[in-house]
Parts: C-alpha cells; structure tokens; sequence
C-alpha cells in the first residue's frame, strides 16, 4: 500500500506534464480533417444500416465490446447489450425501426486517436418518434475510428415545431 502511495505523485507529475506540452495537444489540421471525414463516414455507415434494417452494422460503430452507454440517467451494458436491445425494441418492422437521422455534427479531434462528436439525431417513427442529442467519445482503435462512449438525451420529437422551444431545426 505505500508503494502505491509513492507512485500516485509521479504518476500526476507525469500526466501533468503530457496535458501542459503543447505537442501532447496539438493535431495537425490534415490529421484533424482526415480524422473529421472517417467519424462522419463512420455515422453516415451507422445511420444507412439502422434505415435498412441492419442493426449489426449500425453496432459496428461502436468498439465491441468496451462501449459504454449512458442514457435516461443510468450508465447501460455494453455492445451485446445494446444490440439485443435495439433488434429486441425496434427490430420487429420497419415501422417499429423507423427512419433515423443524424444531423447538425460537430467533430473535435483532441488528438490523433481521440475525438468527440456532438450531433442532433431524430428517429422518425409512427409510435413514439424521438429527437435528442448525441455526445459520442470517439477512439482510434486498430486503425479505425469507433465510438468508445455514447452518452443520449432525448425529448418527445413532435413537442413543437422544429426552431422552436427547443426544437432543433431539422
């Protein structure tokens, strides 16, 4: 235990000085755009298989199995979890699924494996439509960009008109 002890202030000197040195936080902008283009694509993929139906390639956005999922205010199960939900809760037709998009992004690239998009999405469905946001941590796993965190907030879709109290125009 006082081992363990000794090493904590090393190990925040450590961190300290990788967040204060100006390379540890710079990306360069061809890096940063690349970086932007494969999390766009990455949603683009997501969003084209949720509308087809194909509920294992949306999930290929996430990192299995490590993504975390926060929603409804609880911290969810991971990967599997989540698949078996949405083909459980929306996967009987198409009208169950819905339509969904995702809408007004912004990327941060905080460095070259790390990322953060922000988005609106809307699921256009007969029963219980839904709007919110996205905040999604991406990471550069194995050369490719997947979401390691997806936190959602959402409201009832139809509450007004889109531009107003609230509502994202879409």
């Amino acid at each position: 235990m006082m081992k363990r002890l000794m090493t904590m202030p090393l190990i925040v000197i450590a961190m300290s000085a990788s967040l204060a040195s100006p390379a540890a936080a710079q990306v360069s902008p061809e890096v940063a755009a690349k970086a932007k283009a494969d999390i766009i694509a990455v949603i683009t993929a997501m969003e084209k298989a949720w509308n087809s139906g194909d509920f294992k390639g949306y999930m290929a956005g996430f990192e299995n199995p490590g993504v975390r999922f926060v929603s409804g205010g609880r911290i969810k199960g991971g990967w599997q979890d989540a698949l078996d939900h949405y083909v459980k809760d929306y996967g009987g037709s198409p009208d169950g699924r819905g339509q969904l998009h995702f809408y007004d992004m912004t990327v941060e690239v905080y460095a070259p494996d790390a990322a953060l998009l922000i988005s609106h999405y809307h699921l256009e469905r007969k029963d219980h439509p839904q709007e919110g946001i996205n905040t999604r941590l991406f990471r550069k796993i194995d050369g490719r960009w997947v979401i390691s965190m997806n936190h959602v907030s959402s409201f009832e879709a139809h509450a007004g008109a889109p531009g107003t109290e609230g509502v994202p125009v879409r």
